[in-house]
């Protein structure tokens, strides 16, 4: 069996990331880069797919485990019969290569430990040939070569290298993997300590420029630091989650590529790092955004790469088992061929909350979503397959309806505020038609609600969105009914869905089986809950979602009330970003100018 989700740490170097669990085993881990093909995959199948464990011989999940500070510098400790030791796990800084470094440090007594190392290219596919060169082990697969620096000798046993050691009180044992193109020439090797000293400085000063201050403070700070462990340092770009295929229900075919970047996430992240100081990320962020979706309107894409990459081709791994079973196990996303509207609100939304922050606009932002205005005036009355990515036919998502609506309000915006160029009559006139429309066509009168899309009786939680993006004021009765609908209707145990899924491929997404609660629109109710006046719910509600996260306080994309356990990739940027901006939301803070915040119609 897997290992729980929730039972994984993150560390990361700011162009890749791994998961250590708690029985001291990184079962994930893609390098060079967060989209690059894993060397130890084991979390999509079993050891024999890549894992690297050091753990006491006596076995077990860890005591407890932390991450230092605010860093991302995790500290295991197994409590055992013979004494206490302690596991330091961080990648520092890249320099020449990518390294993941691992200190075993005896607290007390005398612990006999084990360590396990398989190495498999290519998603667990791959056995590279090893050989010995000096002091380093070293595999070479392909394009691929990794060096391991160990103070203890390993011995190899069926395509493993393995030892058994012992650590006594004031030990220190370092271990230091690096990555390196094969083709190249050995890496310089890095000291450990050097490394770890450097490292806990980086991440203390990252994160003492954190401007929140209220009474989630922690859960702000690890949340934040979780979104930059997940961005693409050279580009600017962060990636929705670290994993590909980790299941949304547990058995399921809910099983989909995160390691991309979404442009349904640019403006809340935007705002999430505005609000909280991180102006250089946000202006990184914003400048990944205009360098991908740079060309013609039409050919706009829902997802890119973390360089802003637009083939993402979906394929299947079929020699991984998938986690608990859970297949396919899929590499790429082919929803990045779809046709979402809602992106075109969220570019014009993000440009529009940039400036207005004072991040200066390149040359030709203004010419960008000028010509997006002219597809959204010729496409906005189009069905789409809607935020979800749904795999079912197309319909006229009411979500996407409103978001081009905020679109064509922020163009409006940018020509009344920031002295735009612009035919603004003409924009008005398609704002005020786009809006009667939703409002006639997307609105159950009887049911005092706005539905998923037209004519339909089902709910979607993206509609908790609206008061959020400006379309109308929280205190319209036609807000506060959705939101009752949406707490009727797609609630479990208090936590939200996305929308009603069906049992066959006959559901609204095309799709067979359910998945569990969303977190984001879990968030987004508590966020719409403090907006139509009901405080004490919407806290309630948010305290018992930060129970969720786990141990070192990290969430993955759903939760599963039935099984009570986390699923869906992890840890996920879109569960993460929601919880800083409900934070803010729930202490009263002032908002930024942009999402949310926008002049709402009557």
């Amino acid at each position: 069996m897997s290992a729980p989700i929730e039972d994984y740490a993150l560390i990361g170097d700011l162009f890749s990331c791994a998961l250590v669990g708690l029985d001291g085993s990184i079962d994930w881990l893609c390098l060079p880069r967060l989209d690059s093909p894993a060397c130890f995959a084991g979390l999509l199948g079993d050891p024999g797919n890549g894992r690297w464990q050091i753990a006491p011989v006596s076995g077990g999940k860890a005591t407890r485990r932390r991450y230092r500070g605010d860093t991302l510098i995790l500290e295991t400790e197994w409590e055992t019969p013979e004494g206490t030791v302690r596991v330091v796990d961080f990648m520092p800084e890249r320099g020449e290569a990518a390294d993941v470094v691992r200190i075993v440090e005896g607290v007390s007594g005398r612990v006999p430990m084990r360590l396990d190392l398989r190495i498999r290219f290519d998603y667990g596919r791959a056995i590279p040939w090893m050989r010995r060169i000096g002091d380093h082990l070293t595999g070479i697969a392909g394009p691929d070569s990794v060096w391991l620096r160990s103070p203890i000798e390993l011995e190899g046993r069926d395509f493993s290298h393995r030892a058994t050691f012992v650590v006594c009180a004031g030990d220190s044992l370092p271990f230091v993997f690096t990555w390196h193109p094969s083709h190249l020439p050995a890496p310089r090797d890095v000291d450990p300590y050097e490394a770890l000293d450097g490292t806990e400085r980086f991440w203390t000063e990252w994160a003492a420029q954190c401007t929140y201050s209220g009474r989630y403070r922690d859960a702000v700070v690890r949340s934040l630091a979780t979104l930059k462990a997940l961005t693409y340092d050279p580009t600017g770009g962060i990636v929705a989650a670290a994993t590909t295929s980790l299941p949304e229900a547990v058995g399921g075919v809910r099983n989909w590529d995160y390691r991309f970047c979404w442009l349904r996430d640019a403006t809340m992240t935007l705002e999430a790092l505005l609000r909280s100081g991180y102006r250089d990320e946000a202006k990184a962020w914003r400048s990944w955004l205009m360098r991908a979706v740079a060309g013609s309107p039409e050919d706009l894409q829902i997802m890119y790469g973390v360089a802003g990459e637009r083939r993402l081709e979906e394929y299947e791994l079929d020699w991984l088992a998938g986690y608990e079973n859970s297949r396919p196990v899929r590499v790429g996303n082919s929803a990045a061929k779809q046709l979402q509207l809602d992106v075109y609100g969220e570019v014009a939304d993000s440009l529009f909350l940039a400036l207005g922050s004072g991040i200066q606009q390149e040359r030709h932002a203004w010419s960008l979503q000028s010509a997006m205005m002219g597809f959204v005036e010729l496409h906005w009355n189009d069905p789409d397959e809607g935020l979800w990515e749904v795999r079912g036919p197309r319909r006229h998502f009411v979500h996407s309806k409103v978001m081009t609506w905020v679109a064509v309000d922020r163009a409006v915006r940018m020509v009344e505020n920031f002295d735009r160029r612009g035919p603004v009559e003409h924009w008005r006139a398609l704002r005020d038609e786009i809006h009667r429309e939703v409002c006639a066509k997307g609105f159950d009168a009887d049911r005092n609600t706005f539905t998923q899309s037209y004519g339909s009786r089902e709910l979607d939680a993206a509609l908790l969105l609206i008061p959020r993006v400006g379309f109308l004021p929280a205190n319209d009765p036609r807000v506060i009914g959705t939101v009752e609908a949406v707490q009727r209707e797609l609630t479990t145990d208090g936590f939200v869905q996305r929308y009603a899924t069906g049992d066959d491929e006959h559901g609204v997404d095309g799709l067979a089986g359910r998945e569990g609660a969303f977190l984001a629109c879990s968030f987004w109710m508590a966020g719409a809950l403090q907006q139509i006046g009901r405080a004490k719910e919407a806290r309630d509600l948010f305290e018992r979602l930060l129970d969720l996260r786990n141990d070192v306080g990290l969430l993955a994309e759903e939760y599963d009330p039935r099984l009570k356990r986390q699923v869906g990739n992890f840890p996920q940027a879109f569960s993460h970003v929601p919880l800083v901006l409900t934070a803010y939301d729930l202490e009263g803070h002032d908002g930024m100018r942009g999402a949310g915040h926008a002049a709402a119609q009557p």
